[in-house]
């Protein structure tokens, strides 16, 4: 069940998932991508948990809590031509405006009082939206771990290691960096791969600790889920992928006709389609371009439009219709050293040692956020999906005896979602067979 805690994190982890596949897709046009947005988000509220100040504003702001100060993207001019709606909020926007300027509280005062974007309640809402998630008696696993591993030589500050494991239920494991660093990453990778069912390996190369590290902040996640309405193995076919307007590539695609959600988007000439894994908690959101219309891989218009707001107005909209699906079978792997991507995002203090500020976590305050890496897995055949992640630090009136037609066999872009909570646990985007 959704409660408000957990969907202003919901909202929080799509807008950050949404602005991060932009930051990636920028960087590398036609690559596949695949992360979790809900591990990063959860590894940095870690982090976030032990900074003051301005450290701690640029985490939240990047992570999406706080949704003030969020500089606005430069807009197409042919978007600019707000509809009703917008229009609607655009006034109320400039009416809360006008009644912040004119309020006879001081500004300073404003920002103590902290009215809608309190950040000490995003850490119990993260706590609460881990225990909704989390189901013993699921017919799929999912399992989510968060872990502290600290220079046994160093202190921290007791209410830090309290309230990330209240919160997060991470518990501080004392390691030797200063003399055994190698024997520290071996047992940092060793348990990430243990919560990953051995989909996660390595996450720490050999050099991603030095001596001087006091603190690992690690998040893995796993999931394993097979299809509400699985593919048979007879029906997948040999079939061309179409990786742009001019190359293809074999794939192996899966088929089946079955009634799905489904909807067509017309002012964003793309189709959705939602595949629910057994139990209907969890399901597989796919956003495909009806036609590859750009240079690259036909998701580029998709990808700038993309936002909060949109992906729940449009997922929203999905009817159960008998759809012709073919899906190709994938597997993906992909490894992120994220410090020049949050940094590009805002988060410029936590890594640089003249400004950061983690007095919450280090009596001294004398730590830097050196390092977050990112590795995510995922496994999409007839059977189903298993995925692994972890982190250190509009509608058309239809009749029913029209078959709607989804075949994926261009660039699409898709999404792992707790629907529950709306929370998306693993995103990634689709372009070239391996």
């Amino acid at each position: 069940m959704e409660t408000s805690s957990s969907s202003k994190i919901s909202k929080a982890n799509t807008s950050f998932c949404l602005a991060f596949l932009k930051k990636l897709s920028d960087e590398d046009k036609t690559g596949n991508i695949f992360f979790s947005p809900f591990s990063i988000s959860a590894a940095l509220a870690m982090v976030m948990l032990g900074t003051k100040g301005n450290t701690h504003t640029q985490i939240s702001e990047v992570l999406r809590f706080s949704e003030s100060e969020q500089p606005n993207e430069p807009e197409d001019p042919q978007t600019l031509k707000p509809s009703p709606m917008q229009s609607q909020m655009q006034t109320r926007m400039q009416m809360r405006s006008q009644i912040r300027q004119t309020s006879r509280v001081p500004e300073y005062l404003r920002k103590c009082l902290k009215p809608e974007n309190d950040p000490d309640d995003i850490h119990a809402n993260f706590g609460q939206l881990l225990s909704l998630l989390i189901k013993e008696d699921a017919p799929y696993a999912l399992s989510l771990a968060n872990r502290l591993y600290g220079e046994q030589s160093y202190t921290f500050v007791e209410h830090f290691l309290a309230e990330t494991k209240k919160h997060y239920n991470a518990a501080l494991e004392p390691v030797d960096f200063l003399a055994n660093l190698e024997a520290a990453r071996l047992n940092i990778n060793g348990w990430v791969e243990q919560q990953t069912q051995d989909k996660i390996k390595n996450l720490l190369g050999p050099d991603a600790l030095v001596a001087s590290t006091k603190l690992v902040l690690v998040n893995a996640i796993y999931f394993k889920g097979k299809w509400d309405e699985q593919f048979k193995e007879d029906d997948t076919a040999d079939a061309q992928f179409r990786i742009n307007k001019s190359d293809t590539k074999p794939v192996k695609m899966m088929r089946q006709k079955t009634k799905f959600h489904f909807t067509g988007i017309p002012e964003a000439n793309c189709k959705i389609l939602e595949l629910p894994y057994q139990g209907k908690d969890l399901s597989m959101i796919i956003i495909l371009p009806v036609e590859i219309e750009d240079d690259t891989t036909g998701l580029e218009k998709l990808e700038k439009e993309l936002t909060h707001d949109k992906f729940t107005e449009w997922t929203d909209r999905m009817l159960q219709v008998e759809v012709e699906v073919r899906l190709p079978r994938f597997k993906l792997e992909e490894t992120y050293d994220l410090k020049d991507i949050l940094i590009s995002m805002g988060m410029v203090d936590a890594f640089d040692h003249t400004k950061s500020d983690f007095s919450g976590m280090s009596p001294a305050n004398d730590l830097v956020l050196s390092k977050v890496v990112h590795k995510a897995y995922v496994d999409v055949n007839e059977e189903g999906t298993e995925a692994a992640a972890a982190t250190a630090a509009v509608i058309i009136e239809r009749t029913a005896f029209i078959t709607e037609n989804f075949i994926a066999d261009h660039p699409f872009l898709f999404f792992i979602q707790h629907k529950p909570t709306k929370t998306i646990l693993f995103a990634g985007k689709y372009c070239s067979p391996e």
